[in-house]
């Protein structure tokens, strides 16, 4: 049997809105309008403006807004989740996840409450936020009993869970599994960057010479993985760890190319075969620069680039699995029969200082031709990196 594994249905979330249409309609239209001031945010956050359902009753111990962000991933694949279930059995299904704050919003609410009754909230218990409260959810919401965990490595979380589930699949422990990612807005998270005085007062800018760092955003992204052909397929993972610094990425990118070359050569591909990057690009000085550096030196300044958390916020633990939502929306044939590029949304200005890449426009598409593959970067604190390389045409 083959050892690529396939991705036939995902399901995204994000400022730009709830579901597949969109996303793709807001992502290839280079909206940023979800960017914008909420209540208890001192800086414009990406926020997902539609309510999100309630959890069934039955699970209402888990109730916490990323873990009803899930169930809305979940209820969007919901018939080929079943599917899989049908065809594997509930055992042989694994949920992998990645995320960084679950449910800690949750906990900030509770604890306030405490400050000031002297009591927890009814209701209120510690799995809603604990950080591997979302697989274990998941895993009650839909029935499976197979591997279920979390990956939490900060931004590169999400795009890691893809690297776990492929490997479950591989060594027999599983036949099919629910990957992907999700992050909900909370303070800690915006008042912890703006210590760092990583988060910009405006609209993210990323590679532009007035980049001023990050916007945050919440989202999600979950997909059905199995060894079943399908139109777009995981090629490719390529992971290091260069533990640079705790908070401040290798100048040089050596990590950051290191994961990007793993993941073309896990692909079986050269650099000439990427037709479209989709950068990590948080726009905050040091990344950028870094991020520049190392694509440079893999594909050279003529692929074309972008960096979508201009239109979404940086969604942390989640932005692994929302851009690869955004891989797969980019090479789907029914969500873009145009063959269209995410446009790199900025002020224009490039700063001379950076490595040339090829940022792309509302005019840009991919090129033509049966099989197409495009990559994705993710790279944390700690100097966790992770590349994925999804393709069109590998059936």
């Amino acid at each position: 049997m083959s050892e690529r594994v396939f991705l036939p249905a995902m399901s995204v979330a994000t400022c730009l809105g709830l579901g597949k249409a969109a996303n793709a309609e807001g992502l290839f239209a280079g909206r940023r309008d979800g960017l914008v001031a909420q209540a208890g945010f001192t800086v414009p956050v990406g926020a997902i403006a539609t309510a999100l359902p309630a959890l069934p009753a039955g699970l209402a111990g888990w109730d916490c807004r990323n873990n009803r962000l899930l169930s809305a991933l979940a209820g969007e694949i919901g018939g080929d989740i079943a599917d899989a279930v049908a065809r594997y059995g509930r055992d042989r299904v694994a949920v992998v996840i990645g995320t960084s704050t679950s449910g800690i919003a949750e906990g900030e609410a509770a604890a306030t409450h405490f400050l000031g009754q002297g009591t927890w909230p009814a209701g209120y218990h510690y799995r809603q936020q604990e950080t591997g409260s979302g697989a274990a959810f998941l895993a009650r919401l839909l029935g499976v009993t197979g591997p279920a965990y979390v990956i939490a490595t900060a931004c590169s979380s999400s795009a890691k869970a893809f690297a776990a589930a492929r490997r479950l699949i591989r060594c027999g422990l599983a036949d099919a599994a629910v990957v992907g990612g999700a992050d909900t807005l909370c303070r800690l998270t915006v008042a912890g960057f703006s210590a760092l005085e990583a988060v910009s007062p405006r609209h993210c800018n990323p590679f532009s010479a007035n980049r001023d760092g990050i916007t945050i955003g919440e989202g999600g992204a979950l997909f059905v993985m199995t060894r079943e052909p399908a139109e777009i397929a995981l090629l490719g993972v390529g992971e290091s760890s260069d533990a640079h610094h705790v908070s401040a990425p290798d100048p040089d990118g050596a990590g950051a190319l290191a994961a990007m070359g793993l993941a073309v050569a896990d692909a079986g591909l050269k650099p000439a075969d990427i037709a479209y990057v989709n950068l990590h690009g948080t726009a905050t000085r040091l990344n950028d620069a870094m991020e520049s550096k190392a694509v440079h030196n893999l594909v050279g300044g003529g692929v074309p680039c972008s960096s979508t958390k201009a239109m979404t916020g940086h969604t942390l633990g989640a932005a692994g699995a929302v851009e690869a939502a955004f891989l797969w929306l980019t090479l789907s044939g029914r969500w873009n029969p145009d063959g269209r590029v995410p446009p790199q949304v900025w002020d224009g200005i490039r700063d001379p200082d950076l490595a040339p890449l090829a940022l792309a426009d509302g005019n840009t598409r991919l090129p033509a031709g049966e099989r197409v593959a495009a990559l994705s970067n993710s790279f944390a604190f700690g100097g966790s990196n992770c590349g994925l390389v999804f393709g069109r045409g590998w059936r």
